[in-house]
């Protein structure tokens, strides 16, 4: 077993600092391939660019593993690039999506992250990490820096275990996994065990890994699995829902359900690809 785990620890830091552009690069080519980002939730690109901030600043207080602070630093340039093109092509607001006003969730207080117009997304991104500068700034000379940039970390990585929150409850309702590519749930489910047994393999001081990282480790793991679990189930559904959707609208049918990359129909189970 200490040999498996040398390989894993001398591996995984490699695929952990890579793993924004193999997780995701698939999801922003579908999106930017279909021309449109229904039935993929926004909250995704949110949660991750928020989490992947507060953890870059909460490196300078924990001084955690290198790899962990370049996938933090790719994590944000991926998921800007992601939030770009999924606003870019974002379906009119009759057609349904992922926690918005048409999915029957409730509006949020000032629409926060359901805007219709692009800036005010990139102006609470800009806001938000101005503001967490200048925090940095004065409080990087005292004492309270330390326990000030765990706090960020705890923050950082509970609302990093949520990510799969949002798709699950998205799937859940529509009792359909379409517009979620499911080459980005099989880099979840596998680069998330792979991360979590690095993570236990390694120790906890300077240059390893916290325990904070340890429990959203595991948190996101145990979801990454119901997400699996939702697409082996239901696949696109019993006849497509965002076929069935455009239909009663008064449109024509949805768009193919190769462009969203699930490459199953309700009942079949398709290859890991």
């Amino acid at each position: 077993m200490g040999f498996v785990n040398s390989i894993v620890t001398s591996i995984a830091p490699i695929f952990i600092a890579t793993s924004p552009i193999t997780s995701y690069a698939d999801q922003i080519y579908s999106i930017h391939r279909s021309r449109s980002s229904a039935g993929f939730s926004l909250d995704i690109p949110l949660i991750m660019l928020v989490a992947s901030i507060l953890k870059v600043y909460y490196w300078f207080g924990a001084r955690f593993a290198p790899s962990l602070l370049v996938q933090s630093l790719l994590m944000i340039v991926i998921h800007i690039l992601l939030l770009h093109v999924a606003l870019t092509h974002r379906p009119p607001p009759a057609m349904h999506t992922p926690f918005s006003h048409t999915s029957g969730a409730a509006a949020r207080p000032y629409n926060f992250w359901q805007w219709r117009q692009p800036r005010p997304y990139w102006a609470f991104i800009a806001y938000f990490t101005l503001v967490l500068l200048v925090m940095h700034l004065l409080l990087s000379p005292t004492g309270l820096f330390v326990p000030y940039t765990t706090l960020l970390g705890y923050i950082a990585l509970t609302i990093e275990a949520t990510l799969p929150l949002p798709q699950l409850l998205s799937n859940y309702r529509r009792r359909a996994t379409t517009g979620f590519r499911f080459s980005v749930i099989v880099n979840w489910i596998i680069g998330d065990l792979f991360k979590m047994w690095f993570f236990f393999a390694s120790g906890s001081g300077e240059g390893g890994v916290p325990l904070a990282f340890k429990l959203c480790g595991v948190f996101q793991a145990l979801c990454d699995l119901g997400l699996g679990l939702q697409f082996f189930i239901w696949g696109d559904g019993p006849t497509g829902v965002l076929g069935e959707e455009n239909v009663a609208m008064g449109g024509v049918a949805g768009p193919d359900k190769q462009a969203y990359g699930v490459p199953f129909g309700a009942g079949e189970k398709g290859p890991y690809q």
